[in-house]
């Protein structure tokens, strides 16, 4: 592959790197694999070496969790440069086949798990007390527009999330509504397996499928999409949140009551793309904290130190060599050792991610991963 000279030294600011080692240092997956990001960072300023290096495996086990950028005293995003040497791989189609189908599905399909567009609403139907689940029309207004990630709307595991969603609007008199089969992938896994030329597409797609509506407001039940949304859309003009910093705001307005008690010692996991990437850490804690009977605990690595899940940065699509414990069970095995008998998340992925190390450790009889809407939904 031709290699502009001097692309990744000026796309990636490399010269600004003073190989200090902090984002070394601090990243998660050091512990189980390869990465050393810093070298990376070092490395990719000779141009003849990124074909040589993009051939790495381990530029796949970085899980974008955002730690090296938070640790790096110059500003820099030394994980971006992972995702660029992804992209060189990802356009001579040599990736892994789980991450090619993905990419392909998320084009054909609008979601990377293989499913058709025209069953992205079936998780609509049996929500207990609510009729019928409001689709907007083009023009039409509301507060709220909801948007309902592919993983919530295709895993059986992960609907009840969008199921519970709508009840907490529906019990607060929220003024929403949601897309419908036109919705589509937000395309940040696109981009996270070095697809840009797709997340493109989906971020102008997405741009012009959104400004179809009269809403205020975007909520996102995955704090990937909201990221993405927010933070790396080119035309975006509308306000994006995630379902946290709503529903915290319901429950303080005295719009939403919860009076089922959850009696358990409950400790909250940050999600990478909510905490480290958008500073998301008051919101979750305030709704569990209004659950009564909830006993509130707290990891010794949480908020900005929270341990990744391993399951950003396109890592649901491909497989690390690395043999050692996945951090997720090591996050488990923390929630063990402190009494917690729910570790509650806000996210598809750390859901899906926490709730296998769970199994791994034979721990279901002792504890659960549950979202925060799961808890809802037994508060409500």
């Amino acid at each position: 592959m031709s290699i502009e000279q001097g692309t990744f030294v000026q796309k990636y600011d490399l010269l600004g790197c003073i190989q200090c080692g902090r984002c070394t240092g601090g990243c998660p997956v050091t512990v189980r694999t390869e990465l050393n990001v810093r070298k990376f960072v070092n490395d990719t300023i000779e141009d003849d070496r990124l074909e040589e290096l993009s051939e790495k495996p381990e530029i796949w086990d970085c899980t974008t969790c955002n730690t090296c950028a938070l640790r790096c005293p110059k500003g820099l995003d030394p994980f971006e440069v992972l995702l660029g040497l992804r992209s060189m791989r990802a356009e001579e189609g040599n990736i892994q086949p789980t991450a090619r189908d993905a990419l392909e599905s998320m084009f054909n399909n609008g979601n990377p798990w293989g499913k058709p567009a025209a069953r992205r609403v079936d998780w609509m139907e049996g929500i207990e007390g609510v009729e019928k689940v409001r689709i907007l029309e083009p023009g039409e207004k509301a507060d709220v527009l909801i948007h309902i990630c592919c993983t919530a709307a295709y895993d059986p595991r992960i609907m009840p999330l969008a199921k519970n969603l709508v009840r907490v609007m529906e019990a607060a008199g929220v003024d929403y509504g949601f897309i419908g089969v036109e919705e589509k992938h937000c395309g940040s896994e696109a981009r996270r397996l070095g697809e840009e030329g797709l997340f493109e597409y989906f971020d102008e797609e997405n741009t012009e499928l959104f400004g179809r509506f009269d809403v205020n407001r975007l909520v996102c039940l995955s704090p990937h999409c909201m990221n993405t949304f927010k933070n790396e859309y080119q035309n975006l003009n509308l306000p994006v949140m995630h379902y946290t910093e709503l529903v915290a705001e319901l429950i303080e307005d005295k719009k939403l009551e919860l009076k089922n008690e959850i009696a358990a010692p409950v400790v909250f996991h940050d999600p990478c793309y909510l905490g480290k990437k958008n500073n998301i850490f008051d919101e979750p804690r305030y709704i569990l904290s209004q659950m009564p009977g909830v006993e509130p605990l707290e990891f010794l690595r949480s908020r900005e130190r929270s341990l990744c899940c391993e399951g950003g940065g396109g890592k649901m699509w491909v497989e690390s060599e690395s043999k050692e414990q996945r951090l997720a069970e090591t996050r488990i095995m923390d929630a063990k050792d402190l009494g917690a008998k729910i570790v509650a998340v806000s996210c598809p992925f750390c859901l899906l991610t926490l709730e296998d190390a769970l199994k791994v450790k034979g721990l279901e009889e002792e504890m659960r991963v549950a979202d925060i809407l799961e808890l809802l939904g037994e508060a409500m």
